[in-house]
C-alpha cells in the first residue's frame, strides 16, 4: 500500500522518539536537570560556551592586532618619507618653473636685443652687488622661495657675461668664469644639485633668446642649499614629528638638514639610529649630477612610541568592551532560541494532541522540557499504530476521489491525452484525441499508437522521445514537434509530450498531443514578414538604444564594412550619438554616408516606446552626382560670363595696364641718358630705379587681379572683408567712370564687415551690378549722373547696396531681371543677374532690386557675417583678406 505524507511522517516521529528512549541517562543528572528550567540552563551554557570561546579568540586577536599595528606603522612611515620627498620635488620644480618664467621674461629679451658677445671676445664678467639689475625681477620672494645667491648671465659658450651677487659671497671658484655643460641644455630647464667648493648648492638653468628670437646663452640661478632650504621645501610641516636631510651616499654623512642643531650636519647615518626611525630614497630625477645624494626622513622613536601606547591601551580597553559584549549576546541568542525551542515543544504538543485526538497525559510542565518530552513520546508512540490506521482508511477515500478528478480532466482537456501500456498499446482515448486524430475512442483502444498514428519519418524521433522516458521518474519530458497521422491518411504537425505513471510493478505513458497547426501558419507568416528586411536590395539596419546593431540585412554589408562593425557589436561613437539624438528627440533624422565611390542617405526612425531605432538607406550616388554636374555646368557658365565682362572691360583694363609700363619705360630711357652721359650721381639712379620697381609692382598687381577674377578654380570660401571686395571692383571699373567724369559715392562701415565667401564669386556679382549702373548712366546727361556704393551690417547679415540715377527700371520689367536671358541691353546675353542671384543663394544669402521709372535703380546684396563676428564684441576683427 503507498502511505501518503501524513503516514509518513508519523513513521518518522515513531522512529526518532524510539531512539530517544533509548539514550542512558545517569538518575543523579536526570534528576538534577529535570528540577531547572530550560532558560536557566541555556544561561549557564552560554555564560561557559562564551567565555570559553573568547578567551581563544582573544590569543588570536591580540597577535593579529600587534601585527596589523607594526604593518600599519610601516606603511605610515613610508607614506611620510614619500610625501617629504614629493614636497621636496615640488619645491625644486618651483625653482625650474620660477627659471624657465625668468629665462623667458620680456625685460630680459629686451635687454639682449642690442647685445653681441662674440666666441673670441674676453670681457670681464659685469657683476650687480648693491642692486638688482633691471633684467631680473623679483620673482622668487613673489613664489614664496629662498632668494638665490647668484644669477648668471652666459653666452652659447658657457662664459659667465653678467652676474647678479645678493650677498658678499662670490661665485664658487669652479664656475667663476664659465658654467661647465653638464649645467647646461638648450631644449629645457635643467635643475642639478651639486657641491661647489665646500656647500651644496641648487643649480637651475636654461636658454635665453633676444627679442628676435635669436640664441644668445643661458640663464644660470644658484641656490644655497641649507637649513633655510630644507625647511622652505617642508613647509607647514612640524620639524619635531618629522625632519629631513640630505645624506651623501657614498659614505652615509649628513650635507645639509632642516634644523642643523638638532640633525648635525658632517655626521653618520647611524649616529642617528637609536633616537629615530630613518628613511632614507634616491632621487631619480638627479641622478645626472656627479654627487650621490640620498633624501633621509627622521621620526623621532618618542613619537612612535607615543602612538603605539595610545594604540594599545585604545585595543585593550576595545577588546574587553568586545568581551563582554561577545558574552552577553552569545548568552542571549542561547537563551532566545531555547525559548523558542521551549514554546515551540509546547506547541507540537498541544498540535498533536488536537490533531490527533491524543488525551492530555497530565505530565508537570514547569521542569526541563526536552526530559518532559521524553516521557511523553513514551505515551504518544503508543497511539501511533491507532493513528496510522485511520490515515490509510482516509487516504485510500482520498485515492478514489483523485481517479474521479483525473477522470473528469481527461474529458474536460482541450489537448489530446493518450495512455499507453508498457507495450505501446492504447488503453485510454480522451473527447479530444478522437477530434484531433479522427478516431474514435473504441477503434483506438488497443491500437499500437506508433503504427497508428504516427507516419514512417517520425517514429524514429517519437521512440527516442519513449526512451528517454523511461529513465526519469515521474517527470514529464520536454516537449518535442513531430509529424502526426490522421484516420483519414492526412498528416498534421504536433507537439508531443510524454509523462512515466508507475503502478507497482506495472509503468504505464501518458502521451499529451497539442495541435500546432494554427501556430505553424502563424509562424509562417511571421517568417515570410520577417524575410521583407532581409530581402529588400536597400540596407535595413536595428540599433538598441547603446549603439548595438541587433539586425542588419545582406544589403548593410557596405555599411558595417565602412563602420567597422557587425551585428551584435556596437556602431562607431559619432554614430553611436546621432542614435542617441534621434531617440532622444523621437523624430527622424537624415544623414548621408559615402562608402568607396556609393553615397548613401540613412533615415534614422525612431521607436521610442520599444527603445530601439530603425535605419533605412538608399544609394543616392545617381542623384549626387546628377547635382556635381550641375554644379559643374553651372560653375562653368559663371566663368564664361566672368570672361565675357573681363572683354567689356578689356579697353579699360589695357589703359590702366599701360600707365605703370609707360612710367617704367620713361624712368628707364632717363636712367639709360644718364649712365651715358656719365654726369649723373648714384642718389638719383637709385631713386629712378626704385621707382621702375615700384611702377613694375602697381602692373603685377594689376596682372594679379586680373587673372584671379578670369581665372578657372575650384570655388573656394575664406573670410574676407565686405568693404575691401567692393574697392577691389571700383578700382576694375575706375578706367570707365574717370573716361565717363563719374566719381563713385562710397559709403562704406568704419570697421570690417567679415563675410566668409568665394573671393571671386562674390566680386563678380559686385562688378556686375556696378558695370550694370555704368551702362545704365551712359544715357543721362554728365551732370546728373550719380553712381553710389554703400556697405552696412543690420540684423547679422552683411548689406551693399548699389545705386544709380539712371533711367530706372519699369515695375513689369523688374518682375523678370533675374530670369536667365532676360536683357534690357542691346546685344545683352541676359545671364549677368541670373548668375549673380545663383551665386549669392548658393551663400545663403539674397539679392533684390528696387526702381520707380526715371528715378534710377538700388540693387541690393545680403550676405550672411562670418561666425566669428557674430558673437565678437565691438573690438574690430581682422580676417584673412582684409586690408
Amino acid at each position: 500500500m503507498v502511505l501518503g505524507p501524513a503516514a509518513r511522517l508519523f513513521d518518522s516521529l515513531f522512529a526518532e522518539g524510539v531512539a530517544l528512549i533509548r539514550i542512558p541517562i545517569k538518575p543523579i543528572i536526570f534528576r538534577l536537570l529535570r528540577g531547572l528550567p530550560m532558560p536557566l540552563i541555556a544561561i549557564l551554557i552560554g555564560l561557559f560556551v562564551g567565555l570559553a570561546v573568547w578567551g581563544l579568540l582573544d590569543q588570536v586577536q591580540s597577535r593579529q592586532v600587534d601585527k596589523i599595528f607594526d604593518q600599519e606603522l610601516e606603511a605610515q612611515l613610508d607614506q611620510r618619507a614619500r610625501e617629504s620627498l614629493i614636497r621636496f620635488d615640488r619645491y625644486l620644480s618651483n625653482f625650474g618653473a620660477t627659471t624657465r618664467l625668468l629665462a623667458n621674461h620680456r625685460r630680459l629679451s629686451e635687454y639682449l636685443e642690442p647685445l653681441f658677445w662674440f666666441e673670441d671676445d674676453a670681457a670681464t664678467p659685469v657683476v650687480y652687488r648693491e642692486f638688482r639689475p633691471h633684467w631680473l625681477p623679483d620673482f622668487f620672494d613673489r613664489e614664496e622661495l629662498s632668494a638665490p645667491s647668484h644669477v648668471v648671465l652666459t653666452d652659447p659658450q658657457g662664459r659667465i657675461r653678467e652676474v647678479f651677487q645678493s650677498g658678499s659671497e662670490p661665485l664658487p671658484g669652479e664656475i667663476a668664469s664659465r658654467i661647465p655643460a653638464r649645467f647646461l641644455n638648450v631644449r629645457e630647464v635643467r635643475c642639478v644639485i651639486e657641491r661647489l667648493g665646500a656647500r651644496l648648492y641648487l643649480v637651475c638653468s636654461d636658454a635665453v633668446e633676444d627679442a628676435g628670437g635669436y640664441a644668445m646663452g643661458h640663464l644660470v640661478v644658484l641656490v644655497p642649499v641649507d637649513d633655510a632650504f630644507l625647511a622652505s621645501s617642508q613647509r607647514g610641516v612640524y620639524v619635531a614629528r618629522a625632519a629631513v636631510a640630505l645624506v651623501d651616499g657614498d659614505d652615509g654623512r649628513i650635507i645639509a638638514s632642516v634644523d642643523s642643531q638638532m640633525l648635525v650636519p658632517g655626521t653618520q647615518l647611524a649616529d642617528w639610529a637609536d633616537t629615530y626611525l630613518v628613511t632614507s630614497q634616491s632621487m631619480p630625477e638627479y641622478e645626472g649630477a656627479d654627487s650621490n645624494l640620498l633624501f633621509a626622513t627622521f621620526v623621532p622613536h618618542a613619537a612612535v612610541e607615543k602612538m603605539s601606547r595610545h594604540v594599545r591601551i585604545f585595543e585593550r580597553r576595545q577588546r574587553g568592551i568586545a568581551a563582554l559584549v561577545f558574552v552577553l549576546v552569545f548568552t542571549a541568542v542561547i537563551y532566545l532560541v531555547s525559548s523558542r525551542l521551549n514554546a515551540v515543544l509546547k506547541r507540537m504538543t498541544r498540535f498533536s494532541q488536537r490533531a490527533l485526538g491524543i488525551p492530555d497525559p497530565g505530565f508537570h510542565r514547569d521542569g526541563n522540557q526536552l526530559l518532559l518530552l521524553e516521557e511523553w513520546i513514551q505515551h504518544f508512540t503508543q497511539l501511533v499504530l491507532k493513528a496510522r490506521e485511520e490515515m490509510n482508511i482516509k487516504h485510500q477515500a482520498e485515492m478514489r476521489e483523485s481517479e474521479a478528478l483525473k477522470a473528469a480532466v481527461m474529458e474536460a482537456s482541450l489537448d489530446a491525452i493518450v495512455t499507453l501500456d508498457h507495450d505501446g498499446r492504447i488503453i485510454e482515448f480522451n473527447p479530444a484525441a478522437e477530434r484531433v486524430l479522427g478516431l474514435e475512442r473504441r477503434d483506438a483502444l488497443g491500437a499500437a499508437f506508433i503504427e497508428q498514428f504516427l507516419p514512417e519519418i517520425a517514429r524514429a524521433a517519437f521512440q527516442r522521445l519513449l526512451d528517454r522516458s523511461r529513465h526519469v521518474h515521474r517527470a514529464p519530458q520536454g516537449r518535442e514537434e513531430m509529424v502526426a497521422l490522421r484516420s483519414d491518411g492526412s498528416e498534421i504537425p504536433v507537439e508531443i509530450s510524454i509523462a512515466p505513471i508507475e503502478l507497482e510493478s506495472e509503468r504505464y505513458f501518458t502521451l499529451y498531443i497539442h495541435d500546432i497547426s494554427a501556430r505553424k501558419q502563424a509562424e509562417r507568416e511571421i517568417k515570410s514578414l520577417a524575410r521583407f528586411a532581409s530581402e529588400s536590395p536597400s540596407p535595413v539596419l536595428r540599433v538598441s538604444a547603446g549603439g548595438l546593431i541587433v539586425y542588419a540585412n545582406r544589403a548593410s554589408r557596405p555599411l558595417l564594412q565602412a563602420w567597422g562593425s557587425e551585428p551584435g557589436e556596437r556602431l562607431p561613437e559619432d554614430w553611436g550619438a546621432e542614435v542617441a539624438l534621434a531617440l532622444e528627440s523621437g523624430e527622424p533624422r537624415e544623414r548621408e554616408l559615402e562608402v568607396s565611390g556609393q553615397v548613401y542617405s540613412l533615415l534614422f526612425a525612431p521607436i521610442r516606446d520599444l527603445g530601439y531605432l530603425n535605419i533605412y538607406a538608399r544609394d543616392i550616388t545617381a542623384v549626387r552626382r546628377a547635382e556635381q554636374e550641375a554644379r559643374q555646368h553651372q560653375a562653368e557658365l559663371v566663368h564664361v560670363c566672368r570672361l565675357s565682362t573681363m572683354g567689356e572691360m578689356a579697353t579699360g583694363m589695357a589703359h590702366e595696364l599701360n600707365q605703370p609700363l609707360s612710367a617704367i619705360v620713361n624712368y628707364a630711357n632717363g636712367c639709360s641718358r644718364r649712365l651715358q652721359a656719365a654726369s649723373s650721381r648714384t642718389e638719383d639712379l637709385v631713386g629712378a630705379m626704385g621707382q621702375i620697381t615700384s611702377q613694375a609692382q602697381r602692373a603685377s598687381e594689376i596682372i594679379r587681379r586680373l587673372r584671379a577674377l578670369v581665372g578657372k578654380q575650384p570655388p573656394i570660401r575664406v573670410d574676407a572683408d565686405l568693404n575691401h571686395l567692393v574697392r577691389e571692383v571700383c578700382s576694375f571699373v575706375e578706367f570707365e567712370t574717370n573716361r565717363m567724369g563719374l566719381p563713385i559715392d562710397l559709403d562704406l562701415g568704419v570697421q570690417p564687415i567679415p563675410v566668409h565667401v568665394d573671393l571671386v564669386q562674390i566680386e563678380q556679382v559686385l562688378l556686375n551690378l556696378v558695370r550694370n549702373a555704368i551702362d545704365a548712366l551712359q544715357e543721362s546727361p554728365e551732370g546728373a549722373r550719380r553712381l553710389a556704393i554703400r556697405a552696412w551690417v543690420e540684423g547679422g547679415q552683411a548689406l551693399v547696396a548699389v545705386a544709380d540715377s539712371g533711367p530706372g527700371i519699369s515695375p513689369e520689367r523688374i518682375l523678370h531681371l533675374f530670369h536667365p536671358f532676360f536683357t534690357t541691353k542691346e546685344g545683352g546675353m541676359g545671364m549677368g543677374l541670373a548668375i549673380s542671384q545663383t551665386i549669392v543663394e548658393n551663400h545663403d544669402g539674397r539679392i533684390w532690386a528696387e526702381s520707380e521709372s526715371g528715378q534710377g535703380a538700388t540693387f541690393y546684396v545680403s550676405l550672411p557675417l562670418a561666425e566669428a563676428a557674430e558673437g565678437a564684441s565691438a573690438q574690430p576683427v581682422l580676417l584673412e583678406g582684409m586690408t
